[in-house]
């Protein structure tokens, strides 16, 4: 008999990869009622589909043929070796074939089940008598010293011991999972609980390597990077492949929805999960003693997701690492890193980009279900990537969208995005952008329009002196993962900002024409758009800021500087790229002109003015 556990059948991440994670190779007789049932429980549990060959298949079981594929598809073998195993031909021809895949790599872990590893080793007991049948058998003949030599290869590798009459049954379900999970993220793929994709990429590996660790102590673990780069999708990853090896678990997703109750509300859901019971109006550092003496004795594995809220760092994270058991493990999740050091958290992993290899994989699943492009969509698809910028959210959305539509689809669906950002993406950033103060809100607008790229310290003076906070200002968008910072060789510093991000920038600063009754605050590189407004005249007299790519101009540039005479208010004014205005050919023109007084920052080559 099998059982082979499938991890992803419809999805292959990378060409290594196999259909199934596990074959399970059982005698039916002697645990399909019991052990394997529950097995298959727990499987399940674990967000691991299991296939059997009872469920929808002829009731004459499954061909040798398909059998043998699901064999060669598979990366992990655990065979059960029970009391009867060997006295079943189909079992033995299973287990010839599984050696063979462990001669080349493959791993085997064997389970005794009931019975002593030197009885399969050396045929003795149950499997002597198993043998001999054999051996008489004309049939089986000519089998026999291969499926010998089988078996005592599998006793000799390192496996599960398990007493019938005095172990645990629980605990065996439970080494088997330890034993079997690691090497399913080893392969970098599994199916979490929403049955997606995972690429299981340092980002992971880094946290869940604290997962690892025998702590004296509550851990937690602080996930912190920007919205949409897969923080929620780690958690859960670690949650799903974790928690049935703690007496309690509690996953809160959204916290940023569960923040708007009280403290309270949140705590007495958390507690009645890990307690498995209905409590009400809890407040963490007030627990009477009967439900302090539970939380005391039981390990647990909590996760907190997309908290936005510092009580919950400051108020509720301090009293679980009072009241859980030593080795509970805490998991934050958040955009902003501020909410994580006001809890006093000391783990604090930022989530990177994915590879650009991870990327294509994560991508042409959604879009193809496979682990590369379809033909004729590989320069389609590198756009994409490129689009999307090594965010997962981006891939998997676009992935989505463009799956099965054709390459001119795809042609025009590109086009579009550059001028109408997809709304799902932008409403995930959005999120970000609305929990800034106004002045953060100010300070981001001007580095999308200005400022991306430019050194730090510079950036921070220009918008001190345009009566911007601009030190704390500044902090607060690297805390929330709305810029970063990088260092060239000679250490200065200079903020950069994801491309999806600042083309969020861009919608918000073109909606504030509609938001402020048609008045423009910061005119930006939207050339078109630019030249629209300079020759229709429309009112400019509150822009504070103003980005123009002069090379795409198709104005007579002279009517930008008639242009900026009507704007008193600006502040920061870049002009990029060639400038043409001779100089001789416009000094009346230019005669008697003079920039704004509060203009800050200028950014004009081949400016024809004598001074500013």
């Amino acid at each position: 008999m099998s059982l082979s556990v499938a991890a992803a059948a419809s999805s292959s991440q990378a060409p290594a990869t196999y259909r199934y994670d596990v074959f399970i190779s059982f005698r039916g007789e002697d645990t399909r009622k019991g052990f394997l049932s529950h097995l298959q429980v727990a499987l399940r549990q674990n967000q691991i589909q299991t296939f059997r060959d009872d469920d929808g298949m002829d009731k004459g079981g499954l061909i040798w043929d398909e059998l043998l594929h699901a064999i060669r598809n598979t990366n992990l073998f655990v065979v059960i070796f029970s009391e009867n195993y060997a006295s079943s031909r189909w079992c033995l021809k299973e287990l010839v074939e599984i050696m063979e895949r462990k001669n080349n790599n493959k791993v085997v872990i064997p389970v005794f089940y009931g019975i002593e590893p030197t009885h399969v080793r050396k045929q003795t007991g149950s499997y002597r008598r198993a043998f001999d049948k054999h051996e008489r058998s004309s049939e089986d003949r000519c089998h026999v010293q291969q499926w010998r030599t089988a078996l005592t290869q599998a006793a000799n590798l390192s496996g599960i011991t398990f007493d019938d009459h005095r172990d645990d049954e629980a605990k065996l379900i439970s080494d088997i999972l330890k034993a079997i999970l690691p090497h399913c993220l080893k392969n970098k793929c599994f199916i979490d609980g929403l049955k997606r994709p995972f690429i299981c990429n340092t980002n992971y590996t880094r946290v869940e390597s604290l997962m690892r660790l025998k702590m004296e102590k509550v851990l937690v673990i602080g996930i912190w990077g920007m919205g949409g780069i897969g923080k929620s999708t780690i958690a859960e990853a670690l949650f799903n492949n974790y928690s049935f090896q703690y007496e309690g678990s509690c996953f809160l997703s959204n916290s940023r929805e569960l923040g708007k109750p009280c403290l309270s509300d949140i705590c007495s859901r958390l507690l009645s999960q890990l307690l498995n019971q209905d409590l009400h109006n809890t407040n963490i550092g007030v627990l009477d003693s009967r439900t302090k003496s539970k939380l005391e004795k039981k390990r647990a594995l909590i996760v907190l997701d997309d908290v936005v809220d510092s009580p919950i760092a400051t108020d509720l994270v301090p009293g679980l690492r009072t009241c859980l058991c030593s080795g509970s493990i805490v998991i934050l999740t958040t955009r902003d890193r501020s909410v994580l050091t006001s809890g006093g958290v000391e783990q604090i992993h930022e989530i990177k980009q994915m590879s650009n290899g991870d990327s294509y994989q994560l991508f042409s699943h959604y879009a193809f279900s496979d682990s590369h492009p379809k033909e004729g969509y590989g320069e389609l698809t590198a756009r994409v990537i490129n689009y999307a910028n090594r965010i997962p959210l981006a891939l998997k959305i676009l992935g989505s969208f463009l799956r099965g539509k054709s390459v001119a689809e795809w042609d025009s669906a590109l086009k579009k995005l550059r001028k109408y950002p997809n709304a799902d993406i932008q409403k995930v950033l959005r999120l970000s952008y609305d929990a800034l103060d106004d002045d953060e809100k100010n300070i981001l607008l001007h580095v999308a329009c200005c400022f991306h790229g430019h050194e730090m310290e510079k950036i921070t003076r220009i918008l001190n002196s345009c009566d911007f906070f601009a030190d704390i200002g500044i902090k607060s968008l690297l805390d929330k993962s709305l810029i970063n910072i990088y260092s060239n060789v000679r250490y200065d510093k200079y903020i950069q900002m994801h491309s999806l991000t600042q083309e969020m920038c861009w919608k918000i600063i073109h909606e504030e024409y509609n938001k402020n009754g048609g008045q423009q605050i910061r005119l930006l590189n939207t050339t078109e758009e630019i030249c629209n407004i300079f020759q229709d005249e429309r009112d400019i007299h509150g822009v504070e800021s103003m980005t123009v790519d002069m090379n795409q101009v198709t104005i007579d540039p002279r009517i930008i500087i008639i242009a900026l005479r009507k704007m008193p208010k600006l502040r920061l004014l870049a002009l990029r790229g060639n400038f043409n205005m001779d100089l001789e050919w416009n000094t009346v023109f230019l005669e008697g002109f003079q920039l704004p007084n509060d203009l800050r920052y200028i950014e004009w080559n081949k400016c024809p003015l004598k001074f500013v």
